[in-house]
């Protein structure tokens, strides 16, 4: 008895110095549990803080900084996109500039028309190179421009599209030959470089000559002759003062109405 008594005085005696030994504030007793819960929680208030006045601003920055970013990347890519567009654009305006070339080189010109004469007149003889010395021969027998100088497109004749873009100067044509050799020329005619139409197109029989010009009797061999007569158009584009110039009469007639 004696000695558990003395056991459970110097238990309560270690209790009651080790609580004195606590400092105390506030009527709270700062026991190490105490002191590791109020460390914590100022942990985490200085925690609370540096996250609300450095590390918010900071990210916010950040996030400023990153769509400032992407939206010069974005700019970057624009611009590239716009250099690649203004390539092909250049491309595409270099290729309708070739094919501008192309097309008009099938029209006729001033130069083309003034030799128009002899390339049809080589056709018409090179049918006669094989022909018998009492063949009938093809000859051009009539080659009359229609007028002194080309005349504006606009009547329609060849679609609205063209008019006041085209002129054409006409020419009358007349043929004499068989029917094989005026088949010859007409598709020899059509190979020609310019563009060029047939219009009013007419064949008939030809009267026969019985007699040369040395007043000797002829005896025709081979088919008999016929004349065709037609009006070749040939068609040329307006250069920029003729299309200036058919503007401008477009708009007068149109103010007019």
């Amino acid at each position: 008895m004696t000695i558990s008594q003395d056991f459970q005085f110097s238990d309560q005696g270690e209790e009651f110095g080790s609580e004195k030994s606590y400092p105390v504030a506030f009527g709270i007793t700062f026991t190490p549990k105490v002191i590791g819960i109020v460390v914590g929680v100022l942990g985490i208030a200085g925690a609370a803080y540096i996250l609300l006045n450095m590390v918010m601003p900071a990210w916010e920055i950040y996030q400023q900084k990153q769509g400032q970013a992407n939206d010069l990347q974005s700019q970057v890519e624009q611009k590239k996109a716009s250099v690649k567009q203004i390539d092909q654009v250049k491309a595409d305006l270099a290729q309708a500039k070739q094919q501008n070339i192309q097309v008009l080189s099938l029209f006729a010109n001033e130069n083309t028309l003034d030799t128009l004469l002899l390339d049809i007149n080589r056709l018409i003889e090179a049918t006669n190179s094989q022909v018998a010395a009492n063949a009938v021969r093809a000859k051009l027998q009539k080659f009359v421009p229609a007028s002194e100088q080309s005349e504006p497109i606009n009547d329609g004749s060849l679609g609205p599209i063209v008019d006041g873009k085209l002129k054409r100067s006409s020419i009358n044509i007349e043929v004499v030959g068989t029917f094989e050799q005026t088949q010859s020329i007409m598709r020899n005619i059509e190979r020609l470089q310019p563009l060029l139409i047939v219009n009013n197109y007419e064949a008939r029989l030809s009267p026969e000559p019985t007699t040369n010009s040395e007043e000797e009797e002829v005896i025709r061999v081979g088919p008999a002759p016929i004349t065709t007569s037609f009006e070749l158009q040939a068609l040329m584009p307006l250069n920029p003062e003729e299309v200036a110039d058919q503007a401008a009469e477009a708009a007068k007639a149109e103010t007019q109405k």
